[in-house]
């Protein structure tokens, strides 16, 4: 007898049995508030004998209440249907028992039409001939629509209320019993009037058939069904989704059994979400955006949001798209030089210069404003986001020696030429981030983190997963870069969030290509970094003024603004390897008091100027003794890299 019906059990059976004992893996964020579920890819299907018998007699009353009665077609109640279709002049009533309704589902389409109603009621006959009447329900329970994407029984009770069905109870079983009718209106997560309406017609009909009595149906009625909320962060927690895979391997998200502390604020997420699809509609509404926000200190990715809108558009572009950087890269540059010798202070001309191609053509790089501006300090270069001395620093510290830099800081880089200047190699929003986090944290790389502990239920047991940070650049370097990229916010090309930096010591960079198809801003405070790219997914240009100023740094100001909301305005702590000294920052040189301009400028201990401006009046001075600082070898130019096939330098780089 046994074998028999586990012969019977496997010839109907399309998907694999449910195993026993399930339990969805839920996602909590750093404060251990619930965030929502993962769930599992595959579908599964449910023996008649593990689906509650209350279940099975609601769908039958509300469904076809002359179900075992029939021989597939139910004439009654086709007549019944024939009689409203003809008072409401179209096929309004289909009459369809449960039998047709699952030959409508797995071999015929929803048209509407005598043929289509004919054909059906014959094939049912059919089926009833070859399958009884509980394999007939067991398939339809198992094959359904239960909405929100769920088809079958397994997947509605994991969906609606995190069970096995199994453990469902008969106020569950009511309201998954009304769904089929219409998925869309009725499944637990729609209109809650109308919902509430559907569970009364089904425990009416239950009565009527004399399955329950009428005082049961009361109690039923007064018994309010929690229904599990969609997740909310869904990037994010789709993110954590790919790391438990790499972790424990694709089958983990079937088996279950997994409570995630996730490294995300979830408040903080929601803001995030808000922000960017608030500030990327307000464009255009068609294109996309990305936010990522980390604590540098530990790399935990507080906030990620790939998108505008998850259910149009799940691809999650915080972490796995790949576009152009622009001009955000250049603060690795300009770090790198730092950590070569470079000042900040030191004057640089931007005049045109001609670097050989393989093909026997020159490339010449331009200013974003397509002319020169003469002579600038770096720190002036890189608050304009001046090109070709971009170009100029990289060819002296070495293309190599940059992108071993930018490694250690987080950037993998496979281009090895100058136009990594201006930002030609595609990067993701995720490592640009956590390559500028060493700028805030010392000169540390910290690795993003996104799940901070997992429970292990079977097991019983927590596995942690600390920090990753490793040292990247000197602590002094990291200061001076932040020192520098301060005035982006104050005179450069995010002068937009002037005001911000004003009430919270702050830094950034924006990037564009010349095109004006991809926008960034990277900015932090000494508490947080965020950043934030928008352009569309098939790459094409936004049009004049779409620039990481105009669009992203905005969003980020808007977003910071509330992340940092409470939180003291500190300022970056000086290492006591980083000295001061008043410059004449129209040459370098310090100042004298006949000196028209003096900025105080930041050094690497052992870089600062010696000699007073010659300029005005520096001979007079007594020069600083060399005993006042180690020598330090000046940065000996690298030979010029040569540039890979086929080059991209139409796209300059812009602010």
């Amino acid at each position: 007898m046994l074998a028999s019906l586990a012969s019977a059990q496997e010839k109907i059976a399309t998907f694999p049995i449910l195993p026993t004992g399930y339990s969805s893996i839920r996602v909590f964020d750093r404060n251990e508030k619930f965030v929502g579920r993962i769930m599992p890819n595959e579908r599964y299907w449910v023996p008649l004998n593990r689906i509650p018998l209350f279940l099975r007699q609601a769908v039958v009353a509300v469904e076809d209440s002359r179900f075992y009665e029939h021989g597939g077609v139910d004439i009654r109640g086709i007549a019944r249907a024939l009689v409203k279709d003809v008072v409401k002049r179209r096929m309004a009533e289909g009459g369809s028992t449960i039998t047709q309704q699952l030959i409508k589902n797995k071999y015929l389409s929803g048209e509407k039409t005598f043929n289509r109603k004919i054909k059906e009621g014959m094939l049912a006959i059919e089926f009833e001939r070859k399958y009884t009447k509980d394999q007939i329900l067991e398939m339809y329970l198992n094959t359904i629509n239960y909405g929100n994407g769920a088809w079958g029984i397994a997947q509605a009770a994991r969906l609606y209320f995190d069970k096995n069905p199994e453990e469902l109870t008969e106020a569950e079983c009511s309201l998954l019993a009304g769904i089929p009718k219409a998925p869309g209106r009725y499944n637990p997560l729609g209109p809650p009037e109308k919902v509430a309406l559907r569970r009364s017609v089904v425990l009416k009909r239950m009565v009527d058939v004399k399955v329950i009595t009428p005082e049961h149906r009361q109690s039923l009625m007064a018994h309010k069904v929690p229904v599990m909320k969609p997740s909310e962060a869904p990037y994010y927690v789709n993110f954590v989704r790919g790391k438990l895979v790499e972790r424990f391997g694709a089958r983990i998200v079937e088996q279950g059994g997994l409570d995630v502390i996730t490294a995300m604020d979830v408040n903080l997420q929601k803001k995030a979400e808000q922000t960017l699809r608030e500030g990327v509609r307000k464009i255009n509404g068609t294109l996309q955006g990305a936010l990522i926000c980390l604590d540098p200190a530990t790399g935990d990715v507080l906030a990620a949001v790939g998108g505008v809108d998850y259910a149009q558009s799940p691809y999650n572009r915080a972490f796995s798209a790949r576009r152009q950087p622009g001009s955000s890269i250049k603060p690795l540059i300009y770090a790198a030089a730092i950590e070569k010798g470079i000042t900040a202070g030191s004057l640089w001309s931007d005049a045109p210069v001609a670097y050989p191609r393989g093909d026997g053509s020159e490339w010449i790089p331009q200013n974003y404003e397509k002319h020169s501006f003469g002579e600038l300090s770096l720190r002036q270069a890189l608050a304009h986001s001046n090109n070709v001395i971009t170009v100029k620093l990289l060819e002296n510290i070495g293309v190599p020696y940059f992108v071993d830099t930018a490694r250690k800081m987080g950037l993998p880089l496979r281009n090895h030429d100058l136009s990594l200047a201006l930002g030609t190699e595609d990067v993701t929003l995720s490592d640009l981030v956590t390559a500028y986090a060493p700028l805030v944290n010392g000169g540390a790389h910290p690795e993003a983190r996104t799940i901070i502990r997992i429970f292990e239920k079977h097991r019983g047991a927590w596995t942690q997963i600390a920090p990753a940070v490793t040292p990247a650049i000197s602590p002094a370097t990291a200061y001076v870069t932040t020192e520098m990229l301060k005035d982006v916010m104050v005179y450069g090309t995010a002068k937009g969030l002037k005001k911000f930096s004003q009430e919270r010591p702050s830094a950034g960079k924006t990037g564009t290509t010349n095109d004006y198809r991809d926008a960034w801003f990277i900015g932090y405070t000494p508490q947080l970094i965020t950043g934030v790219w928008v352009g569309y997914d098939k790459p094409k240009p936004g049009g004049k003024g779409f620039t990481g100023g105009a669009i992203s740094a905005p969003i980020w100001g808007k977003f910071m603004r509330t992340a940092l909301a409470g939180k003291p305005a500190v300022d970056f702590t000086k290492p006591e390897t980083v000295v001061t000294a008043v410059i004449d920052p129209t040459t370098g040189y310090l100042a004298t008091p006949e000196c028209p301009k003096k900025q105080t400028e930041y050094f690497t201990v052992g870089t600062q100027p010696m000699q007073y401006c010659p300029k005005h009046g520096g001979a007079a001075f007594q020069p600083m003794s060399s005993a006042q600082r180690p020598a330090v070898p000046a940065p000996k130019p690298a030979a010029p890299a040569p540039l890979s096939e086929p080059p991209v330098f139409d796209r300059q780089s812009s602010p």
